[in-house]
């Protein structure tokens, strides 16, 4: 049999989403292709998976914002080499985030939260319906975030950048659920105990406890349960926090 692929674009260090996901499909048996801005933290993702002896992994730097080049990344996972299948998994995993005063924020800001966060998530999403809809199956997964469903005070760029990456993700699913493709997008509503946040918010780390961020290990958990459902029971969006988490 043909070892299955997966592409998870957006990705940075191994303690992260995107890093974890890798991995955890990696564990799987499957060919992954590493998608990240950094050649430095892609590789290490790769490194991470080949040491642990299961499923194998490449890296391609990309950037999600470039059409070109997502395009590119996609030709790459559908001819992923002799004895791969092509990738029947697509993880768009890019996004960023900052607090800013509405008053303060500026027009070339606010795009490039939106190209950041919802316009890679078109790109991405468009070229997988492309590529998946002849292969009648596949799975397409969107990191989103609690900010596509209210907008809080100094995010509306982050909001209206991942609500419309929530509105792709709806419309792909309604469009492409009939003929196979599985379109799913995870609410993070949280921080999430990584590199980012650890580095940037090391009180925050603190004053959160035990289990009081999101693991990213456990997020990419339910990338794969996700990508395992049945098509009789779909899940079109999962929200996800911890248990300490208000909401």
């Amino acid at each position: 049999m043909s070892q299955p692929t997966a592409i998870v674009f957006g990705v940075g260090t191994a303690r992260g989403v995107g890093g974890a996901v890798c991995k955890r499909f990696a564990r799987e048996g499957y060919h992954v292709i590493v998608a990240g801005r950094t050649l430095a933290k892609i590789e290490g993702v790769v490194a991470d998976i080949a040491a642990a002896g299961a499923g194998s992994a490449e890296a391609l730097p990309t950037d999600v914002t470039d059409e070109a080049q997502i395009i590119a990344a996609f030709d790459r996972a559908m001819a992923p080499g002799p004895g791969r299948a092509p990738a029947d998994v697509v993880v768009s995993n890019a996004g960023n985030n900052a607090l800013i005063d509405f008053t303060k924020l500026t027009a070339a800001q606010f795009e490039d939260f939106w190209r950041v966060g919802c316009y890679s998530g078109f790109l991405v999403g468009r070229e997988a319906a492309r590529r998946l809809v002849s292969l009648g199956r596949g799975t397409v997964i969107f990191t989103g975030a609690s900010g596509s469903l209210r907008g809080k005070p100094g995010f509306a760029h982050f909001a209206a950048a991942k609500a419309g990456l929530r509105m792709i993700s709806q419309s792909m699913a309604r469009e492409f659920g009939p003929k196979g493709i599985h379109v799913a997008h995870v609410v993070i509503d949280g921080g999430i105990l990584g590199d980012r946040l650890e580095k940037a918010f090391p009180d925050r780390v603190a004053k959160a406890g035990p289990e009081g961020l999101l693991g990213y290990e456990a997020i990419a958990e339910n990338y794969w349960m996700l990508h395992r459902q049945p098509p009789s029971a779909w899940t079109q969006e999962l929200d996800l926090r911890p248990f300490k988490e208000s909401w």
